[in-house]
């Protein structure tokens, strides 16, 4: 019957928010992992990681895997309606393997508006543990210590994730998402 199953479901959403807020407090206390303060390649002169936070103590640097990939480029596109309420409270980043000039021209063909920099030649995606065998997507958030920059959290993105609603919206279906994968255009 359609209303205990919901009732079962929304039983299991309740213990999804206690985890939620457990987590959260484990990570209030989390102790910060001191980093190299990265130059990161960009249109114009190299960028220092630290130099990536502006005005705020914050910053959130997306691990995407660059233009070749579909599901990170679905990720990105999500971040444009995001972003203001985002840097209303912390820098915003993504950083990818591509050339900055490649960054550029995918952006621009996408509309995004957020900051890019290109990790290529650096150690950085490796050091943060989003790349092995390729590069993988996520997200780590960094603070400024004093004039150190230390990471205080990160996440793997996929399928099912908290970061993307597609497919929390599709997995509300009984058959979920299936076989969707995320594409450039749908037209």
């Amino acid at each position: 019957m359609y209303r205990d199953s919901i009732q079962e479901i929304n039983a299991r959403r309740q213990k999804i928010s206690t985890l939620r807020k457990e987590m959260r407090e484990i990570q209030r206390d989390i102790e910060p992992e001191e980093v190299t303060d990265y130059a990161f390649a960009t249109i114009g002169e190299p960028v220092h990681l630290s130099e990536l936070f502006g005005d705020k103590d914050t910053l959130f640097m997306i691990h995407n895997m660059g233009k070749s990939c579909p599901s990170c480029t679905q990720w990105a596109d999500g971040f444009n309606g995001a972003l203001d309420h985002l840097e209303d409270c912390a820098a915003f980043v993504v950083s990818s393997p591509d050339s900055p000039d490649e960054q550029r021209i995918f952006a621009k063909s996408r509309d995004w508006k957020f900051t890019m920099v290109s990790h290529a030649d650096t150690n950085f995606a490796q050091d943060m543990g989003y790349k092995s065998d390729g590069f993988w997507p996520g997200v780590s958030v960094f603070k400024m210590a004093g004039n150190k920059v230390v990471r205080v959290s990160d996440a793997m993105f996929g399928p099912g994730d908290d970061f993307n609603p597609i497919y929390n919206f599709l997995a509300m279906c009984p058959e979920g998402d299936g076989d969707w994968e995320p594409k450039y255009s749908y037209h």
